[in-house]
């Protein structure tokens, strides 16, 4: 009988937990890194006073990803956990006063557009047709398929996308692209809005980005019963029940190899070395990370190559307790800066938090009422922040946060600093500290060129 293959995971966010979960159920042996105490990595949550806080990702989009992953292992979805449709994807606030419901009936969003706005609802649903074209050339290459395998770009649907390469919108960047579906400036904001999702500039990244409006829009866009860490929950369990082996608070140090092939890993807990030999190893972690740690190179090509891309942005986030209810805010909400080019030169060019961010407003205690104490709310406040390169991070924070209050108090006439009960703060030295991502980068490398679409 053949001796099954040792496989190590490093990482156990949400991508080490499913390639942990998938190698389980094809009959590897898998052991599953974290240097951290519990899973989960960017998506985990904080216990506090009473609140309880995403600390990362807070919508899921795609869940038939999950589904088809819990349906491989031979398990049920909903005997794990409930995944719940929004009927309002984000409530959008302007500096004018003006405010967009995304509702998730694109029809019902349409005639929203319509009425707030000096573009037409039937624009709206052409442009969300060109997003589904995009989607439905791209996906089996790019979502679904390994981009490495060179098989995979001489399949008929890959001939397919090539003879309509100006559907995917390569040539143009996103910004251009949505000036050309609509005229007025709140619109084209709120659909500029999607390159963040992958922290990148919407000024600079190509237009094929515009699938990511089809994934929410079209597709659909989820919240949890519990939260989103309900799903690390589900994960750690199904990677226990298949058989994985978890190992927390060991940070790799080493993957270790010999010409270019890897044998093993040199593992640090508290501060004693091990090293463990295995087939194949699997990084979850940062590109740029991987390399220049965990395998020591800073020479090979693909090396080199990444580490000339630029990361993508980062994160400030406050978590807030909060005193009182707020019948103005959804569960995602979005407080719109007057200046969205100065916001993205301010993170790219100057590296800088804004001066007039865009904030961010999460509050999963308005379907988890667990989540918060009796008449409070859990705000996880975020606005776009740049990755670490020699910032004062001390003056960031304070004069991020002022600008953060100002803009609360004067969109929602309240006096929140007077209602925060209960404060944390992540930034971006931490997320680089405790993530290992590179420079603080949420999503590793930018999209900010035309190439990142080719």
């Amino acid at each position: 009988m053949a001796k099954r293959k040792r496989i190590a995971v490093v990482g156990a966010g949400l991508g080490g937990l499913s390639a942990a979960i998938r190698l389980a159920i094809n009959g590897y042996t898998v052991d599953l890194y974290e240097q951290g105490k519990s899973p989960g990595g960017k998506a985990n949550q904080i216990n506090e006073n009473g609140f309880r806080f995403d600390t990362g990702p807070s919508l899921l989009t795609m869940p038939f990803v999950i589904k088809d992953l819990f349906e491989n292992a031979g398990e049920i979805i909903e005997d794990y956990f409930e995944i719940i449709p929004l009927k309002n994807l984000c409530k959008y606030h302007y500096p004018d006063g003006t405010i967009i419901n995304a509702y998730s009936d694109t029809e019902k969003f349409a005639e929203e557009i319509s009425s707030k706005t000096k573009d037409t609802a039937q624009s709206v649903k052409k442009y969300l047709k060109y997003s589904e074209k995009i989607y439905e050339l791209t996906a089996d290459l790019f979502l679904f398929g390994d981009f490495s395998e060179p098989k995979n770009f001489i399949s008929t649907k890959a001939l397919n996308t090539l003879l309509q390469i100006n559907k995917i919108d390569p040539f143009r960047t996103m910004h251009n692209a949505n000036k050309s579906f609509f005229k007025d400036e709140k619109t084209i904001q709120l659909f500029d809005r999607y390159a963040t999702y992958n922290g990148s500039d919407p000024f600079k990244a190509p237009a094929t980005l515009n699938i990511i409006q089809h994934v929410e829009y079209n597709l659909g866009g989820y919240i949890l019963n519990g939260g989103v860490y309900s799903l690390v929950n589900a994960l750690y369990r199904l990677a226990q029940k298949k058989g994985v082996n978890f190992f927390f608070e060991s940070k790799i140090s080493r993957i270790l190899h010999n010409d270019f092939s890897v044998n093993g890993i040199t593992i640090n807990r508290n501060g004693i070395l091990e090293k463990k030999n295995y087939d194949t190893i699997i990084s979850n972690a940062d590109v740029n990370y991987s390399y220049k740690h965990l395998l020591d190179d800073n020479r090979s090509d693909s090396a080199v190559r990444y580490s000339k891309l630029e990361p993508s942005s980062s994160a400030l986030v406050f978590y807030w307790g909060v005193k009182g209810k707020y019948d103005d805010l959804e569960i995602h909400n979005i407080l719109f800066s007057s200046d969205y080019k100065k916001e993205f030169n301010d993170l790219f060019v100057k590296k800088v938090c804004p001066d007039d961010p865009t904030v961010y407003i999460y509050i999963s205690s308005k379907y988890n009422s667990n989540d918060a104490p009796a008449d409070h709310e859990n705000w996880f406040v975020m606005i776009n922040a740049p990755y670490v390169k020699n910032q004062n991070w001390e003056y960031e924070i304070e004069k991020s946060r002022k600008s953060i209050i100002s803009k609360i108090n004067s969109f929602l006439k309240v006096d929140i600093e007077n209602k925060i009960v209960t404060e944390q703060v992540l930034t971006p030295e931490i997320i680089e500290k405790s993530t290992s991502s590179y420079r603080g980068s949420l999503y590793g490398i930018s999209s900010n060129c035309k190439r990142a679409a080719l």
